[in-house]
C-alpha cells in the first residue's frame, strides 16, 4: 500500500493524528473543528499562557465559547503544547501563524520560516503538511517545499504539501470554519487530494486549485478587492466633503442599483490583520519581478490617510464649539477594528488616539472588549467605564467602533459634540452636535 493511501485511510477513519501550528483567531477555530469531528488534535503555540489557558479548558477567542472547548479537553480529543516535539506523532500539521509587516512594510515571514524549519526537524514520510497563512504567491513552493523535501522526502510521494488560505471572519455569526468554502491548492494532484480528505472534516464545501501559488492568489484576491473598495469609499467621502455633499446618502441612493454595484463604506481606516496588511504581500511580490501593483498602492496611501482625517474633523467639531484640541477632554467609544470583536491588531483607533495625544488632548476611550490598550514604548492604557458622566464631562465624543451594545441614542443626548465615523446617528437630528465623515 502506498504511503498516500495509508495516510488517506488514516485521515477518513479519523485515527489520523492532528497537529494545528499556531492557537490563535486562525488556529483554535480550526483545531476545536477537527477534534469535534473526532480527530486527536495538538494545537501549538508558543505564548503558554495562551496553551495553559486551552488545556484548562478555557476560551481566549470571542468566537470559541469555553462551552465547545472544555469537553474535547476533557476527552483528551484536543490538547495544548508548546513543543514541536509533541507533534512527532502528528500525521497531518497546519500551519496557521501570523504574516505581519515589517517597520518597512515588507512581508515579515520570520513566523512562517520558523514553523516549517521546526516542523522540517519532524517531518516524516506519510506527512501532510498544510499552510493557512495569508502570505505572498510562491511561497508554498519557494519557501516550504524546499525545506520540508530537503531531508530527501518526495513531495506528492512520501510527503504531502499544500497552501489553503484561511478565511475567519472574527466575530461573524452567519460563516466560521464550518460553512466558509475552503480553497485548496497542493503542490501536486495527490498532494491536493490528500489535503481535500483532510479537510473535508472541518469544512463542508471544497474549492480545488490547480496549484498552491493559484490558491495564495486567490486569498491575496479576496482581500484586495476590499481595501481597494473601501479605499474607493473613502475617497469617495474626501470628495463630498469638499463638495458639501453626504456620502452616506450617496452610497444609499447608488445601492439601489440593483445590479453593477456593490456599497462599500467609508470608516476611520482599515484594521484588521487581513485587509490592510495582505495587499502588501502581493505589492511586494509584484516589486520583484518589475512591477508596480498601482491599485494597491493607491488605495493603502488613502485608507492610511483615515485617521488624519478623523482628527481634523475632530479640531473642526472643537473649533466650531470654541475648544482647542490641546486640553480637551476626549472620549473615544470603541477601540477594536471592527464591531463586538477584542481584536485591535491594526486598528485605525491607535494611530487616532496617538495623534489626539500628542496634539495635547487627553483621551481617554471606552470598550468592553478591549480592557486594555498598547502603545510603542508606554505603558498600557485601560479602558474607562461607560456611563453618561463620562460623556457629558467629554468635550467631544469619538466613536470609531460601533459595537452593537451601544445605545446611540443616550450617546447623542449626553454628549456635547459627537464625530461619528461608522455613521450610527443617521436617524438624529443634523446639527453641530454631529459631525459625520
Amino acid at each position: 500500500m502506498s504511503l498516500k493511501q495509508e495516510l488517506l485511510n488514516k485521515i477518513n477513519d479519523k485515527s489520523a493524528v492532528v497537529g494545528v501550528v499556531g492557537a490563535g483567531y486562525v488556529g483554535l477555530p480550526l483545531a476545536v473543528e477537527m477534534a469535534e469531528a473526532g480527530l486527536t488534535t495538538i494545537a501549538l503555540d508558543l505564548n503558554a499562557e495562551k496553551i495553559a489557558m486551552l488545556n484548562r479548558g478555557e476560551s481566549y477567542i470571542e468566537d470559541i465559547p469555553q462551552s465547545r472547548i472544555a469537553p474535547l479537553i476533557q476527552s483528551g480529543k484536543l490538547c495544548g503544547t508548546t513543543s514541536y516535539d509533541d507533534l512527532r506523532q502528528a500525521d497531518a500539521i497546519s500551519i496557521c501563524v501570523p504574516t505581519p509587516l515589517s517597520k518597512n512594510r515588507d512581508p515579515d515571514m520570520s513566523f512562517i520560516n520558523q514553523a516549517t524549519t521546526s516542523i522540517q526537524q519532524i517531518a516524516k514520510a506519510g506527512m501532510l503538511v498544510t499552510l493557512e497563512s495569508t502570505t505572498y504567491p510562491g511561497t508554498t513552493l519557494e519557501v516550504m517545499l524546499p525545506r520540508l523535501t530537503e531531508g530527501g522526502l518526495k513531495v506528492g510521494e512520501e510527503i504531502f504539501i499544500a497552501f489553503s488560505p484561511e478565511r475567519i471572519d472574527p466575530g461573524n455569526k452567519t460563516y466560521s470554519v464550518r460553512n466558509t468554502p475552503k480553497v485548496v491548492g497542493g503542490v501536486t494532484p495527490d498532494c491536493t487530494e490528500v489535503a481535500c480528505a483532510f479537510y473535508k472534516h472541518a469544512v463542508n464545501n471544497l474549492v480545488p486549485v490547480s496549484s498552491p501559488t493559484t490558491a495564495e492568489m486567490s486569498k491575496l484576491l479576496e482581500n484586495t478587492f476590499r481595501a481597494v473598495n473601501i479605499g474607493l469609499a473613502n475617497e469617495v467621502a474626501l470628495m463630498c466633503d469638499k463638495l458639501g455633499i453626504d456620502v452616506w446618502e450617496v452610497i444609499n441612493a447608488a445601492s439601489t442599483k440593483p445590479f453593477g454595484f456593490m456599497p462599500f463604506y467609508p470608516g476611520p481606516g482599515l484594521g484588521g490583520h487581513c485587509i490592510p496588511i495582505d495587499p502588501h504581500y502581493l505589492s511586494w511580490k509584484l516589486k520583484t519581478v518589475n512591477y508596480t501593483a498601482r491599485f494597491i498602492e493607491l488605495a493603502s496611501e488613502i485608507n492610511t490617510s483615515m485617521p488624519l482625517y478623523v482628527v481634523n474633523k475632530v479640531t473642526d467639531a472643537l473649533n466650531e464649539d470654541g475648544k482647542a484640541v490641546r486640553g480637551s477632554r476626549i472620549v473615544v467609544l470603541g477601540v477594536a477594528y471592527k464591531p463586538d470583536v477584542n481584536d485591535v491588531r491594526e486598528s485605525p483607533a491607535i494611530d487616532i488616539i496617538e495623534i489626539l495625544r500628542q496634539k495635547g488632548a487627553n483621551v481617554v476611550y471606552n470598550d468592553p472588549h478591549v480592557p486594555t490598550l498598547r502603545f510603542d514604548g508606554e505603558a498600557p492604557m485601560s479602558h474607562t467605564d461607560y456611563s453618561t458622566q463620562l460623556l457629558a464631562d467629554a468635550d467631544c465624543v469619538v466613536i470609531l467602533t460601533n459595537h452593537s451594545h451601544y445605545d446611540w441614542a443616550e450617546i447623542f443626548a449626553h454628549s456635547k459634540v459627537v464625530v461619528d465615523t461608522r455613521h450610527v446617528m443617521q436617524t438624529y437630528p443634523a446639527d453641530a452636535r454631529v459631525v459625520t465623515l
